[in-house]
């Protein structure tokens, strides 16, 4: 009886302090939503800016569920927690945006608040979104509010206990997050900080290319040091080591093509990064993409080789023969590949990065460019995954890390088998 009454009053303890951590951080970091402003009619100009900044974001990537009307929301987005549905962003006024004011908006984007001033799930990246300027906040919401609106209710999120709870989301707030703006640095010129403003606010970058922990956060700060993309599979490479996808070596040509057509002589993008490119940086100007080219070429090195591929795998005559069977045909003999039409596999770093969750992806279901103003008609690699079993996968994967001078380690059928259990329906 006295250890049940201790149990309630500790639970009670934590409620009640939970509860005043909401309310401590609902006044903490209020945005004036209440004030009337006056405002003119949005230029032509503005809206058109707003277009291309909510480019910039990818917002339509998430806030159009699939065969939806776009910005409509109902998209899942799926995390360990649970099923996160985003929001409808079209002006109706009574399912969407329309009864929102720039003050709203920008509470939203820079605080992670709704309307209500209810606490938004981190699944919107409002942490990378809190270093957009408000000015560029406003041009995007003159823009969402420039759409036909569509009446679509917002679907409830299907999200586990205690996870769930503006409480829990009051905690996590405490732990991972603060709000700010960019603050140029006076040591770069402003291309560079042009090119990080877009890098670590609107492209929100690090959302896929930083590690998270076991609540679902980053770490602080800029980190791009690579990590798994929860739920999905993919491995967002590190941006940093030039075993992954580091591009402080690159020609910045080079990484301009790579981010507006998907395809350049260094690199091709697969996976969700294909749909950044589709949905988004392919329609960005070259002096933008020339401004995230040289923040990117200027990423401090990973300060280790602890990404390094690690002892080369011993090929079996099994792997080669399905090489010389299903592969070679396209990729050659040597893994030479054809310019402009399939990527070489000796020395790509996509094939010998320590992280092999992309290299087995692309084999099962298949690995495509997306289809860019500049790259119309990409060439394709089908998928395996009714071709080849796990030992079969698993034994041509470590031929190809192992030949023509890669080194990379094996590819157990364990772990073919674990992609191949988690595949997106």
């Amino acid at each position: 009886m006295k250890k049940t009454i201790k149990f309630t009053l500790a639970l009670g303890v934590v409620v009640a302090g939970a509860a005043a951590l909401v309310w401590a951080l609902n006044v903490r970091d209020e945005v004036d939503v209440n004030t009337p402003v006056a405002t003119a009619a949005p230029s032509d100009g503005l809206i058109a800016r707003g277009a291309y900044l909510a480019r910039a974001g990818n917002c339509v990537t998430c806030h159009t569920a699939k065969g939806g009307e776009s910005y409509a929301g109902g998209r899942g987005i799926d995390t360990p927690f649970g099923t996160v549905y985003t929001s409808n962003l079209t002006p109706d006024d009574n399912t969407g945006i329309g009864s929102w004011s720039p003050a709203h908006f920008w509470r939203a984007m820079h605080n992670g608040r709704s309307k209500n001033g209810r606490l938004l799930y981190p699944a919107f990246p409002y942490p990378d979104y809190t270093q957009v300027t408000r000015e560029d906040s406003d041009a995007i919401y003159a823009y969402l509010h420039s759409l036909p609106p569509v009446a679509q209710p917002n679907r409830p999120h299907a999200v586990r206990f205690p996870y769930n709870s503006q409480a829990a989301l009051a905690v996590w707030r405490a732990l991972y997050f603060s709000p700010g703006v960019y603050e140029a640095d006076t040591r770069r010129n402003a291309e560079w900080n042009r090119g990080a403003y877009l890098v670590k606010g609107l492209g929100h970058c690090s959302a896929c290319h930083t590690a998270r922990n076991v609540m679902g956060a980053t770490s602080t700060g800029l980190d791009l040091a690579g990590g798994l993309i929860p739920m999905q599979n993919w491995y967002a490479p590190s941006l940093t080591s030039p075993h992954e996808a580091g591009v402080g070596d690159w020609d910045r040509a080079h990484i301009v093509s790579l981010l507006k057509s998907g395809v350049s002589p260094r690199a091709s993008v697969t996976g969700p990064m294909a749909d950044v490119v589709l949905n988004s940086t392919q329609y960005l100007n070259d002096e933008d993409l020339g401004a995230m080219a040289q923040f990117l070429k200027e990423l401090p090195a990973a300060p280790s080789d602890s990404d390094a591929p690690s002892a080369p795998a011993i090929s079996s005559a099994k792997g080669a023969k399905l090489y010389e069977q299903h592969c070679a045909q396209c990729h050659g003999n040597a893994g030479q590949g054809i310019a402009n039409a399939y990527p070489a596999l000796a020395g790509n770093r996509a094939v010998t990065m320590k992280s092999t969750a992309n290299l087995v992806q692309i084999v099962l279901n298949g690995g495509y460019a997306p289809a860019t103003e500049g790259n119309p008609r990409p060439f394709g690699m089908p998928p395996f995954v009714l071709v080849m079993n796990d030992n079969d996968m698993a034994a041509v994967l470590t031929h190809i890390r192992g030949a023509w001078g890669n080194q990379a380690g094996e590819i157990t059928p364990f772990e073919v088998n674990r992609v191949r259990a988690n595949r997106a329906p």
